[in-house]
């Protein structure tokens, strides 16, 4: 039997859609998970055939679990992930277990972001930067002497803007290092130039050494404690100044890593001095983002992206184009979610293609310190950005978060 093993999934977005696009490809669908909670919700996974409880971050853990299958006449086509940090750890298995069409390599540089600063030091869109190693103190004096005010400082290893802190000043910088070196004192801490710029999304895959660009993505950042992403807007036309930035960029970032065949996505600033990247993942967004690029161009990207790591081309060329803006909504106070009212309105509302809430009465919500603690979104199309934004926004704005105080 033709296999795809997954390491980890969410229950929702890019990595479970993944797994049904496996199903719909005609794959069995093994998912390896060190999550109870999915074991204990088996019944709401139909999608994966069989469910292993492993621990995924320990690699002999799992080559024991891939033996058994091999041995039980499993023939695993490839093994895969779509969640940070096991993408390269999956692709490490890859190498062993199967064909790997994709270089580890290249992926765990891209899964670190001081490998990833360092590996494009001298690259024109790679930022000012500096690296405090784990016994290393800091010196604030060396700092500003090369960085103004602000400057983000940030965890080599974080995920979904958990640690990525802004400091306006030398005391709040004291204090974020301080935070993150008692969070994670066997890490090295990143200091970087603050970019000022509109920000963008870049989805890719790289086929037999040529890199396409799947979709370019205006990103509306809302800043609070932590800077979360809460707008996301496909451009279905995008301006050839733009374009071709963007395209450079890319290719200098593919002949560098040397990748032949693999999937990437890009954040990037458009900034005075040109372009800046902000960071790389070797992966699809998670999220929504796999509904959006469906919604505006007519094919399933993570679907694409299995027959890439299969050795099979991707159909990647739009069925259509459309303008499509993806609203998410977070809360503003702490609280007990007793109830959620509006999403019947909001599907109604005009131009609206899903409406999605995660959580359930229970739960407790708080104002987001991650992209995990969004709650809902709205994805929208129109005839242009700016329609199909205020469609999203407007139905956004039906759902409310009925909360009870702690």
């Amino acid at each position: 039997m033709r296999a795809i093993v997954f390491i980890s999934t969410n229950k929702s977005g890019s990595s479970r859609e993944a797994i049904k696009a496996a199903e719909w490809l005609g794959y069995f669908t093994i998912v390896f998970t060190k999550n109870e909670k999915q074991l204990q919700q088996r019944e709401e996974y139909t999608d994966v055939h069989e469910m292993i409880f492993v621990n995924t971050d320990n690699l002999e853990d799992m080559r024991k679990e891939i033996k058994k299958l091999q041995s039980k006449g499993m023939n695993i086509k490839t093994i895969v992930s779509f969640i940070d940090p096991f993408v390269h750890i999956a692709s490490i298995l890859c190498d062993e277990f199967c064909h790997n069409y994709t270089s580890s390599k290249a992926i765990e540089i891209m899964e670190d972001k001081e490998q990833t600063r360092l590996f494009l030091k001298d690259q024109p869109y790679t930022p000012k930067f500096i690296s405090i190693q784990p016994n290393e103190s800091m010196s604030t004096k060396k700092i500003c002497a090369q960085l103004d005010f602000p400057i983000i400082v940030k965890s080599p290893k974080s995920t979904g803007s958990k640690d990525v802190l802004l400091a306006k000043g030398k005391k709040q910088l004291e204090k974020h290092f301080e935070n993150l070196r008692n969070r994670n004192p066997d890490e090295s801490i990143m200091i970087e130039e603050y970019i000022d710029g509109d920000q963008y999304l870049v989805e890719a895959l790289v086929y037999n050494n040529n890199a396409h660009i799947i979709g370019i993505i205006e990103q509306e950042i809302t800043k609070g404690k932590r800077f979360i992403i809460t707008g996301y807007g496909v451009l279905a036309s995008v301006p050839e100044t733009i374009k071709s930035g963007i395209e450079e960029v890319l290719n200098s970032i593919i002949a560098a890593f040397e990748i032949v065949n693999g999937a990437l996505h890009l954040e990037i600033r458009l900034t005075k001095k040109g372009w800046k990247l902000i960071e790389i993942n070797p992966r699809i967004s998670g999220g929504a983002m796999n509904k959006m690029i469906q919604a505006a161009f007519g094919f399933s990207l993570v679907e694409e992206t299995l027959k890439l790591f299969l050795g099979e081309r991707p159909a990647i060329l739009p069925k259509h184009k459309k303008y499509v803006f993806t609203k998410y909504v977070i809360v503003k106070n702490n609280g007990i979610l007793e109830k959620v009212t509006g999403k019947g309105r909001a599907n109604k509302s005009p131009g609206v293609l899903e409406v999605y809430v995660k959580p359930k009465k229970g739960t407790l919500l708080i104002p987001p310190l991650s992209m995990g603690h969004r709650y809902a979104y709205v994805i929208a199309e129109g005839s242009s950005l700016e329609e199909a934004k205020d469609c999203a926004n407007n139905a956004a704005k039906e759902i409310t978060f009925h909360l009870k105080e702690e």
